[in-house]
């Protein structure tokens, strides 16, 4: 067996020889500018690792059919929790990154131009692959303008391919048990109907435009859905929409606790990257205030528009605006308990 040796292995003569700082290059030594170099890279690494998490996923539910009843739905939960955990500690880094002092940081900012972190190509793929589409993208003008030809071409590639969240809308298509419950879907809308208030009433026309108006099975097909002239900021056809709105009102039981995992875990993803924005938007503004970004976007506004615009999954957290409190829940019948049970769980192996 070949011998390995710790710096060998983790070629730490590459990654220990790749800061550097431009301010000695130019003979103006700059403290901070090591730090600034390290936590970017240290960024760049993690990003690489949760596009290879995500990857895995997406390699997953691409599958005809992902067997729910195995390890595969477990793999996918567990690999997005540590893409959630991961994203945590890019927004502490944060932390790091601010023992910098706008002083500290204008040593060396200017000869940094034309670079910037608007240039991390990673970053911009990774939103691509989970679902961000260009026409919810701020700044739509230039968001490609400063990268390399190959780098357009990676994004573009991943842009064309299926995201996470159209995967996660054909998983959530195929499940079964809408219906295997025929008239559940009715009977919660009596129930979420009864639930409103006088000013609530409006809420309706929103349900039926997520869950599918007056309930026509028709329009749960996703090509109809499509040929009607979908929202283009929508990604879940009302068909699935129910499917996930039933996983969290019953997410109690065994089978439907992954499920309701999944969806969980997305929320949070979302949630994690949104956190790193705005804390981003406000390092900026604290470090330079209005001032254009060193790669020419507008700063600070630039950042709190994607803070605002980029959400992926925010389909799903609108799905609580329709949940009723659990004891006016419809009660499943017997059958179907024991299918979302232990006793169906095992039936099914």
């Amino acid at each position: 067996m070949k011998s390995v040796h710790y710096s060998d292995y983790l070629q730490l003569d590459k990654i220990l020889g790749a800061q550097q700082p431009e301010s000695e290059l130019q003979q103006q030594p700059a403290h901070d500018e090591m730090l600034f170099i390290i936590i970017h890279q240290a960024y760049e690494l993690w990003f690489k690792q949760i596009m290879y998490e995500v990857d895995s996923v997406h390699a997953i539910l691409q599958q005809p059919s992902l067997n729910d009843n195995s390890p595969e739905l477990q793999t996918v939960v567990h690999r997005l929790q540590r893409t959630v955990t991961i994203l945590k500690l890019l927004v502490q880094q944060i932390d790091v990154m601010e023992t910098m002092t706008p002083m500290d940081f204008l040593d060396f900012r200017d000869m940094l131009r034309p670079a910037s972190g608007f240039q991390s190509w990673q970053f911009k793929g990774l939103e691509a692959r989970l679902g961000l589409r260009f026409e919810q993208r701020h700044g739509q003008e230039y968001y490609l303008s400063q990268l390399r030809p190959e780098q357009v071409a990676l994004i573009k590639r991943i842009e064309s391919e299926q995201s996470l969240i159209s995967l996660l809308n054909e998983w959530l298509e195929r499940m079964p048990f809408l219906e295997q419950a025929p008239g559940w879907f009715q009977a919660y809308t009596d129930v979420y109907r009864s639930s409103l208030s006088e000013k609530e009433k409006a809420n309706l026309e929103a349900f039926d435009k997520k869950f599918g108006a007056d309930h026509d099975e028709r329009i749960a097909d996703q090509k109809t859905f499509t040929s009607l002239g979908a929202d283009l900021n929508r990604q879940l056809s009302p068909r699935a929409a129910r499917a996930a709105l039933f996983i969290m009102l019953y997410r109690g039981y065994p089978m439907l606790q992954l499920p309701f995992q999944l969806l969980n875990i997305l929320l949070e993803i979302d949630e994690q990257l949104s956190t790193w924005r705005y804390r981003h938007m406000n390092m900026v503004h604290r470090m330079i205030g209005t001032r254009i970004g060193t790669g020419g976007s507008t700063g600070k506004d630039y950042l709190k528009g994607a803070v605002d615009k980029h959400y992926i999954f925010g389909e799903i957290a609108q799905l609580t605006s329709f949940l009723v409190e659990r004891r006016h829940l419809p009660k499943l019948d017997a059958t179907m308990e024991k299918r979302l049970g232990f006793g169906g769980m095992e039936s099914e192996t």
